[in-house]
């Protein structure tokens, strides 16, 4: 259920509602939509800024199903809806065959898996990534402009379309409700109710969801994003108190009841209510911590047409309302919203969230990575 620390996020929009608003890793001002007005076949995929470019949607999807297949990777199932996503595009175009490698790899994994098979059939086409890995690698995606672009907020993209922001969530605590008592604040989780039911998705010093998740505890302690030793402290006393469970929880581990309560993304923790209709979603209003992803394509893709159809779909309606139906909160949201097009009922099934969003930078998560390379062992294990 966890993802490495590459898995990192940047910046959210507020609380599930509308206004994109937040901004993090200063990305470049946007110039605005684009593409270039060439036409082309298949071959000109490679080079290729927009679908325009290759003629327009009919043209690239052409060229798409001419290259038959597609390359992803580090794509839980579990993980936004990331399986009914595969699938909704597999089922739109059946001639396009997914390959989807190391599901459970880091954005780190990614990036070198990509530079490793640089030439081959099977490198990644498509990259999925977390802010740290993704702007410290510009260099490798190519830049593309979908046709939705300009739905898409100015801080959310690269101003040259070489990635864009594409779901995000808030670090939460989901649980049991049949289990344990709801929780109204992270203190409440020091409590004896709790004893031996806290489990934290990963090791804070390799998983990015763990990391996060020592982040808000840290915050509502009255630490910050970047300075950790509240937060472990946090988790030096849950232990000692019995109440951390050391065991990486996953659906199954939830289902069977080994772990009544997670610290994760709202959106995974939000994804589990489907197998334990009991499951809830807590945010803590004294510490939201919130995160995106990145989406980028290979400058190197095998399948250059079918890299570029995979964004025109991901951040279509229909793509979008699938991540949002996972629980995830899509980066069109509030265009779609004004535009009708949102899913209603998954939007209203958001968890609730109160309180000013904290938007970690590159430096909390360097000084905070440090911090715990050097004192989580010690102090939790």
């Amino acid at each position: 259920m966890s993802r490495p620390l590459g898995r990192r996020a940047a910046v959210l929009a507020a609380a599930g509602v509308t206004a994109l608003a937040l901004v993090a890793c200063s990305p470049p001002t946007d110039s605005g939509s684009g593409g270039g007005s060439s036409s082309g076949g298949g071959s000109d995929a490679k080079t290729a800024t927009s679908a325009q470019d290759l003629g327009g949607m009919d043209a690239l999807v052409a060229a798409a199903k001419k290259e038959g297949a597609l390359n992803v990777i580090a794509l839980p199932p579990d993980w936004a809806n990331y399986g009914e996503v595969i699938k909704a595009f597999q089922a739109k175009y059946p001639e396009i065959k997914i390959t989807s490698d190391q599901p459970d790899a880091s954005s780190a994994d990614e990036i070198a898996t990509a530079k490793r098979l640089k030439g081959q059939s099977g490198a990644p086409d498509v990259f999925d990534l977390g802010a740290a890995v993704a702007l410290a690698n510009v260099d490798m995606y190519a830049k593309y402009k979908v046709s939705t672009w300009d739905d898409v907020p100015a801080d959310f993209k690269d101003a040259d379309g070489a990635w864009v922001n594409d779901y995000g969530g808030y670090m939460s605590i989901g649980y049991d409700s049949a289990k344990v008592p709801a929780p109204t604040s992270v203190k409440d989780l020091l409590g004896s109710a709790y004893k031996g039911k806290v489990a934290l998705n990963g090791n804070p010093t390799e998983a990015g969801a763990a990391f996060a998740g020592v982040q808000m505890v840290s915050i509502a302690e009255g630490g910050s994003a970047g300075d950790l030793s509240k937060g472990v402290e946090f988790f030096k006393q849950l232990k000692a108190a019995g109440n951390f469970l050391p065991v990486d929880p996953t659906p199954a581990t939830v289902e069977s009841g080994q772990t009544p309560m997670v610290i994760d993304w709202d959106y995974l923790n939000a994804s589990l209510s489907a197998k334990v209709p009991t499951w809830k979603v807590f945010v803590p209003k004294e510490a939201v911590v919130a995160g995106y992803y990145y989406q980028a394509i290979n400058a190197d893709a095998p399948h250059p047409a079918a890299a570029r159809l995979w964004q025109e779909f991901l951040y279509s309606d229909e793509g979008q309302n699938l991540w949002l139906k996972g629980g995830a909160r899509p980066v069109r949201f509030d265009a779609m919203k004004t535009a009708g097009t949102l899913d209603q009922a998954a939007a209203a099934a958001l968890p609730p969230v109160e309180g000013t969003p904290v938007v970690p930078t590159q430096a909390d998560a360097d000084s905070g990575k440090k911090y715990l390379a050097d004192n989580w062992a010690n102090a939790v294990g």
